[in-house]
């Protein structure tokens, strides 16, 4: 089989394609004939031995998928050889052949595109998760989204509208906020980056001017950096704060007198071990994005798709925070 490999650190370019034996699913496991594999920051972070995972090397990056059961391990009986499915292996996925658990193997309906099933599970996973089990969003309150433009942005966007909050849609360019306004916010505003984004104090008016003079009752952050403490202080009085990663390269220190004067929660997200640790859960979470998707009150938006060997080239795009939405690697085989 052919996989895109990481046989050092280092970013996209030191990935290499190559031919490699094929797979065999072990005991709990699914082998799946890979047909798209969605991409997100970690996988960027993954294979500069930046990210909380470190798999052993040579790996391929890739931690969702969707594709045909090709064969079952022992004791795996709600899937079988045929099947249109998705799941998240974690990593694995940039190969022709991926091994996955059988845990986080679902099938797909036939109105599902592979392309949809490999960008559902980490970002409208996580985003789910986060809303409706970590912060309880209501249908009265207001919901602000960072990187508004990228996966789990867009994802909380359309999860946001769906569970008639009023979103407001903050990104890096006007473009990823049209894209987030087209999507469902209500309202969006532009943050600078680069130096300009270290005058902290600018920055938090220019988050109270958008959020209004009550604030924000929840907040999802998947970029971290210098818009975690504006972000916080936008909040209003018993807010959720969702801290889902750090896109802009740096883990934020918060002054923990803002949690104090607000009374509000800063709440972590981390979907991946959330999985691992209640998986009864998972599954109910997963039905509910199933019947979005199927109502049509929620669909990944792909901007680009690559083949196998240009996977690199997605993780580039995805790591210079360049893509809008989803990118997704295809595979005709």
């Amino acid at each position: 089989m052919k996989a895109l490999l990481s046989r050092q650190v280092g970013g996209p370019e030191t990935l290499t394609f190559e031919d490699v034996e094929d797979p065999a699913p072990g005991p709990g496991q699914v082998l799946i004939a890979m047909r798209a594999c969605g991409l997100n920051f970690p996988d960027a972070l993954l294979i500069r031995d930046l990210y909380q995972l470190r798999p052993p090397r040579p790996f391929s990056p890739g931690g969702e998928v969707a594709g045909i059961v090709l064969d079952v391990g022992r004791d795996v009986t709600h899937v079988r050889a045929g099947d249109r499915v998705l799941a998240m292996p974690g990593w694995g996925g940039l190969a022709t052949r991926v091994v996955a658990d059988a845990a986080t193997c679902v099938k797909i309906p036939a109105a599902m595109s592979f392309e949809h099933g490999a960008t559902l599970l980490v970002t409208y996973g996580t985003v789910h998760y986060g809303l409706s089990r970590r912060a309880r969003i209501r249908a009265d309150e207001s919901l602000l989204v960072l990187g508004a433009g990228g996966g789990i942005g867009s994802a909380a966007v359309e999860l946001g509208r769906a569970c008639g909050a009023k979103v407001i849609a903050a990104a890096s360019t006007q473009a990823k906020v049209d894209m987030a306004m087209s999507r469902g916010a209500t309202a969006g505003f532009v943050y600078p980056t680069g130096e300009a984004a270290n005058d902290g104090r600018q920055l938090a008016q220019l988050f109270k001017a958008n959020c209004g003079a009550q604030g924000v009752e929840v907040v999802c952050d998947p970029v971290g950096g210098a818009y975690a403490e504006p972000a916080l202080r936008s909040m209003a009085w018993g807010g959720r704060y969702l801290v889902i990663g750090f896109a802009a390269g740096e883990i934020p220190r918060i002054p923990l007198n803002l949690p104090l004067l607000k009374g509000c929660d800063i709440q972590g997200v981390l979907y991946g071990a959330h999985a691992q640790r209640d998986p009864a859960a998972m599954a109910v979470e997963i039905e509910e994005l199933m019947a979005l998707y199927l109502a049509g009150s929620i669909r990944p938006h792909v901007s680009a798709r690559f083949t196998l060997s240009q996977g690199g080239d997605a993780i580039a795009a995805i790591a210079s925070r360049q893509a809008l939405g989803k990118l997704v690697v295809c595979n005709e085989e």
